[in-house]
């Protein structure tokens, strides 16, 4: 195989990892976020940090990375407690696709902190896919508004973890994959242990095995994504992520019978024309430096 066949296999299988993790979520029942979300990040921590030891690189990273590392975390975990609510609060596919505005959100911050030049043709594309996300959550500014503006605030906090690691990628001192991943999920398991001590609730031997599910399926798509792009390029691969979206709406429908409204595949279509366009423009760009 091709290092780009490798990348699209990595990222589809990442695709699919993620949506497991969010079906194991929905099917764990009433349980607090936290809950949810540790068992998560210490499986992630546990299988991360054997990968950090069986290829001997660093566990905690070179001290010039830690800052920024610590930020990647912060916005990270903010991002995994906020898609949590949602997944548990929204139809599957909603949750998902609203997750999918993190590149759009990504090229703002990204202008605003790093002055990366944003185009026209980019403008119009985040435009389209506001749009999109408009019709996912058809503001009424009623009480049902508040988890998708908390799956909002969960793709602005991914936007930022992302824009994180463009800050390592600039970095002198390079840092293993492995490093990265168990750095972020020792960090959030840690986070995660004082408050709780205060919210756990009992489980079931059924609920158990699907938080169980979900922490192996994260550190999958966790460990896909990060292959993906070690294989081939964001120009070239980013646009798989999207078949997410499909797989959510196909478990939403068959498992979980949430069927999307007409708005909603409205707007998945019009955020998939963003993601497909920008993955045009980056590839031509990609394909011009080259020339």
């Amino acid at each position: 195989m091709s290092n780009l066949s490798k990348g699209i296999l990595a990222m589809l299988i990442s695709a699919l990892a993620f949506t497991v993790m969010g079906v194991c979520l929905k099917l764990s029942g009433e349980l607090p976020v936290v809950q949810k979300s540790i068992f998560r990040n210490a499986i992630a921590a546990a299988l991360s940090g054997f990968l950090v030891w069986r290829h001997q690189v660093r566990f905690f990273a070179a001290r010039a990375n830690r800052k920024t590392l610590i930020w990647r975390s912060i916005f990270g975990l903010s991002g995994i407690l906020m898609s949590f609510y949602s997944i548990d609060h929204l139809v599957l596919s909603d949750a998902d696709m609203i997750m999918k505005l993190s590149p759009f959100i990504l090229i703002v911050l990204s202008a605003i902190f790093l002055q990366e030049r944003v185009t026209p043709k980019q403008i119009a594309f985040c435009t389209l896919a506001f749009v999109g996300l408009m019709l996912i959550i058809k503001p009424s500014f009623e009480t049902a508004l508040f988890p998708y503006l908390v799956a909002l605030g969960g793709a602005i906090t991914a936007a930022g973890a992302y824009l994180m690691l463009r800050v390592l990628a600039l970095s002198k001192v390079a840092e293993s994959s492995y490093t990265i991943v168990f750095f972020f999920s020792f960090f959030s398991t840690v986070a995660l242990l004082p408050p709780l001590l205060f919210v756990y609730e009992p489980m079931s031997g059924a609920q158990l095995l699907f938080l169980i599910g979900s922490g192996v399926a994260a550190t999958f798509g966790q460990f896909g994504i990060t292959l993906a792009y070690r294989f081939a390029s964001a120009k070239e691969v980013s646009i798989y992520s999207y078949t997410s979206v499909i797989f959510a709406a196909l478990f939403s429908v068959f498992l979980f019978n949430e069927m999307p409204d007409w708005a909603s595949w409205l707007g998945y279509i019009l955020i998939f024309i963003s993601g497909y366009g920008m993955f045009l423009l980056n590839r031509h760009a990609a394909r011009k430096e080259a020339a």
